[in-house]
């Protein structure tokens, strides 16, 4: 049995991303499977989600650390009943292509993560959607619950934390496999002026790390603070503003082939 799960707390996503989420996975994966949600809230959750309240947090969560560290609860020795691999896959990503390579890849007993594109030189995993035995990243917990704010502090992001201290060093999917929107879909400067982001070839999930999320990447917008902006515009509110030059890279056209995937549809 494919076991797919997601996490949901807080009111950032909710039901119409788990919803997404699920479609997604449904339209790119062959029957058996089990989708989990583990979610403070089951308000219009399709039925075909099964939902289970938050496992425990251990320890607390750490202040002013920009890191997910409610994912922290994820690696508890038991979840739910499930036994076995699974796969945890982000809510706010868009699933391109089949997932079956993700269950079949590599040794059963290692943890898969994505590359991290950002740290591409410090081999740092990406969690947006990692392979892991039930109960593996258990020791974890006990490390973190010790002193969260220090794990934190120190680590920054939960899955920097994940990458340098789990029982199996992690592995890797295929490069291409994995995209990340803003790094690898958006053309460089100046070429995100002209050129709108694309899906690269062999992709099969898209993260949406940092911004923009979804609905701003659609529309073509760097947050839900800015308004859509043409390339001129932009650069007036670059020139206005005093911006580094760093932040030419932050502009991107529309992306509209992004609701081609980000849908609530599945196949019969």
């Amino acid at each position: 049995m494919k076991q797919v799960i997601c996490i949901n707390w807080g009111t950032r996503y909710g039901a119409p991303y788990i919803n997404r989420l699920y479609s997604m996975v449904a339209r790119n994966i062959t029957p058996p499977f089990r989708f989990v949600a583990f979610t403070d809230t089951t308000d219009s959750v399709l039925p075909d989600v099964e939902c289970f309240p938050l496992p425990e947090m251990p320890g607390y969560i750490p202040e002013n650390t920009p890191g997910k560290w409610q994912k922290a609860r994820l690696w508890a020795a038991q979840l739910a009943d499930l036994t076995g691999n699974l796969l945890f896959i982000d809510l706010d990503v868009i699933i391109t292509d089949s997932l079956e390579p993700f269950f079949d890849h590599g040794d059963p007993e290692d943890l898969y993560m994505a590359w991290n594109v950002a740290r591409p030189l410090n081999r740092l995993g990406q969690s947006s959607i990692y392979r892991v035995p039930v109960g593996q990243l258990a020791p974890l917990q006990e490390i973190y619950a010790k002193d969260p704010q220090g794990v934190a502090d120190k680590y920054r992001y939960e899955q920097h934390f994940v990458t340098a201290n789990a029982p199996r060093r992690p592995k890797f999917w295929p490069r291409a496999w994995v995209r990340h929107f803003r790094i690898e879909c958006i053309p460089t400067m100046p070429m995100n002026f002209i050129k709108p982001p694309r899906l690269r070839n062999g992709t099969r999930v898209v993260i949406f790390a940092g911004t923009p999320d979804l609905p701003e990447a659609i529309k073509g917008c760097l947050s839900t603070k800015h308004p859509v902006m043409t390339p001129g515009e932009y650069l007036r509110y670059w020139r206005r503003n005093r911006l580094h030059v760093r932040k030419l890279q932050d502009y991107a056209l529309p992306a509209p082939w992004i609701k081609d995937f980000w849908k609530i549809w599945c196949s019969p």
